[in-house]
């Protein structure tokens, strides 16, 4: 490991030459390459170097025991050597994880489908409470929402809902959130105040780049309409809406949200490259299953992955076993201590399948 760190100290320095190069600049595009390739290594050499100097104060302190004779001195030594070996301790796993193999998708845009499952109306119902979930969540990030398909049901819910998130590392963050969730209350409708399970399917999708997913025209089926709203009724009086049909896979995506048909034919073709860039990672991923096993589930959209108890105010993950009672908070988009869990709890994971190797 440590070789592998000398190695990256060594490149991150020329590259600081190199970017101190005004010429470098002329090129903007080799610039931003490199300014990427410096911005990647800087969290590593970073914390490589405060390891480096955490050895030399424990060097530094162990000279002062024996040299020194004052015992105030001696004292203040053993304490600086206590405190330099934790924090080497902590700096070395640290590195660990810096060093973990890193998702290509991480740093993407993402595009999430919750779809209404069990339950009628009130899966409906909890499907667009997720959706504002995610909406709050995004907000917090400083992070852009963009609706991009939506099937309401006559009460309020969603049956189906889909849009994208855009911001830096959206997907490191939201990936663990595909599988089915799960909620249990007592319903509005419901007379005799009985506990109802209702469950949504949630897919978090990194948004494919053109180069990442070709589509041939000939596999593509376009149909233009009038887009419509609840109830089937026109909401508009020109062919707006457009549905693209993927012939090989079925792949059927509707887009009728914005008013041009350009602009829904573009979001229906982000839409179909992030599907079929999915299931191509999802392919990859059931390739290798054990492994997949052994981390957070990222990927399986049957997993029952968490359980919202409004009766008893608390949200339960079942993959890292973590319960937390703020129900209001969490359905307020505050979801940050439930993804920093499930992202240490990945990472540990990972940590320990490398002990196994």
């Amino acid at each position: 490991m440590f070789d592998r760190l000398d190695d990256m100290l060594r490149h991150y320095e020329e590259l600081m030459l190199e970017l101190n190069n005004p010429s470098v600049a002329e090129d903007q595009r080799r610039f931003r390459k490199l300014m990427k390739e410096q911005a990647d290594l800087a969290p590593i050499v970073d914390a490589y170097k405060q390891y480096k100097q955490a050895k030399q104060d424990v060097e530094d302190s162990l000279a002062l025991l024996d040299e020194e004779s004052d015992e105030e001195m001696k004292e203040l030594a053993k304490e600086e050597l206590a405190d330099a070996k934790k924090r080497i301790e902590e700096l070395e796993q640290e590195l660990k994880i810096l060093l973990l193999p890193k998702d290509p998708n991480d740093e993407k845009n993402v595009i999430v489908e919750i779809r209404a499952g069990a339950g009628g109306d009130e899966a409906a119902l909890f499907a667009s409470e997720l959706y504002r979930m995610y909406v709050h969540y995004a907000e917090s990030q400083h992070w852009k929402t963009e609706m991009i398909n939506v099937s309401e049901s006559g009460i309020g819910g969603m049956k189906e809902v889909e849009f994208m998130i855009t911001g830096h590392g959206a997907y490191s963050k939201l990936k663990y959130e595909s599988g089915v969730h799960r909620v249990q209350r007592v319903p509005e409708t419901e007379s005799g105040g009985r506990i109802h399970t209702s469950t949504a399917t949630v897919a978090i999708m990194p948004e494919a780049e053109e180069f990442d997913v070709v589509i041939d025209d000939k596999d593509i089926r376009i149909d233009v309409m009038r887009a419509s709203g609840n109830g089937g009724q026109c909401v508009n009086t020109t062919d707006s809406a457009v549905r693209l049909t993927h012939i090989p896979t079925g792949i059927v995506i509707y887009s009728q949200t914005e008013k041009s048909q350009l602009q829904n034919k573009e979001k229906a073709f982000r839409l179909l490259r992030s599907k079929l860039y999915d299931m191509e990672l999802e392919r990859r991923q059931n390739e290798e299953a054990e492994e997949r096993r052994s981390q957070i589930g990222t990927g399986d959209r049957s997993e029952k992955i968490r359980t919202y108890n409004f009766p008893q105010g608390r949200v339960t993950d079942h993959r890292i076993k973590l319960t937390l009672y703020k129900i209001d908070a969490i359905m307020d988009g505050d979801l940050q201590e439930l993804i920093d869990s499930l992202i240490a709890a990945d990472q540990a994971a990972k940590l320990a399948k490398m002990s196994e190797n």
